[in-house]
């Protein structure tokens, strides 16, 4: 064999074992780097809203507020209720969309139940007064008696009360013009909350962002599965026995 057939085999053995690992490379290691960035990702998506159960919590302080029939309540008016509490404004086109779809179907489907009360509070106690909140309580079909729209006063102490006591996720103000044009004042959380009898939060399901495009496209299953875990542990908690003098 002459020193240049050798040089050529050399070379053409190299390129092969080149190949080789390429192929591993493209096919094998990528795909799975992959497919855990997407688990990941999905991970992350499912998780949002949501909190670890040992971090549920008992609401440390009451809140009062102003209804859609003008009456002055309190949350501690509910105790002795099961309720699902979130966070809207009037104008806020994905609270339309979410109230309309989500907290509608699940104040039709435990209403007749009388200790169920549904509580939307403002984040935009400014411009949501009492007419407002009427006009948009009615839209739904929402009856004072146990679907509360509410105006707390004080945009502030609001979102304060909002963060720190419910644990919502931080309200932010929109700048941008065409933003606000577009989706309103503010970015808020849009998970729904579950109550208990015992003034303790027991859950928090984030069923908007499921049912969104994204969500749909990560997990085209979690909107159902976390819809009927919500109203699962809604039906568990309205099962208890409530014991006498509660």
């Amino acid at each position: 064999m002459t020193k240049k057939t050798t040089i050529i085999l050399f070379y053409c053995g190299v390129a092969l074992v080149c190949a080789a690992i390429l192929s591993v490379v493209n096919f094998v290691i990528v795909p799975n780097i992959k497919a855990k960035g997407a688990e990941t990702e999905a991970e992350a998506f499912q998780n949002t809203g949501q909190q670890e159960e040992k971090q549920w919590f008992a609401i440390e302080k009451d809140l009062a507020a102003t209804n859609q029939a003008g009456e002055q309540v309190k949350l501690s008016d509910l105790r002795g209720k099961v309720w699902v509490v979130a966070e809207f404004f009037a104008v806020c086109p994905h609270c339309a969309e979410r109230n309309g779809a989500e907290l509608r179907g699940i104040y039709d489907e435990f209403k007749d139940h009388p200790d169920f009360q549904m509580v939307c509070i403002s984040v935009d106690p400014e411009t949501d007064d009492v007419g407002r909140l009427g006009e948009y309580s009615k839209a739904l079909g929402a009856e004072p008696g146990n679907w509360w729209f509410l105006n707390a006063g004080e945009e502030d102490a609001t979102h304060d009360y909002l963060e720190n006591t419910l644990k919502f996720f931080g309200i932010r103000e929109r700048t941008d013009p065409a933003e606000i044009e577009a989706n309103g004042r503010f970015l808020h959380d849009m998970g729904l909350t579950v109550v208990d009898r015992d003034f303790n939060v027991v859950g928090k399901w984030p069923l908007a962002d499921a049912r969104s495009e994204e969500g749909r496209k990560l997990d085209p299953g979690l909107y159902e599965s976390l819809k009927k875990e919500m109203t699962g542990r809604i039906r568990a908690e309205l099962g208890k026995v409530v014991e006498p003098g509660n």
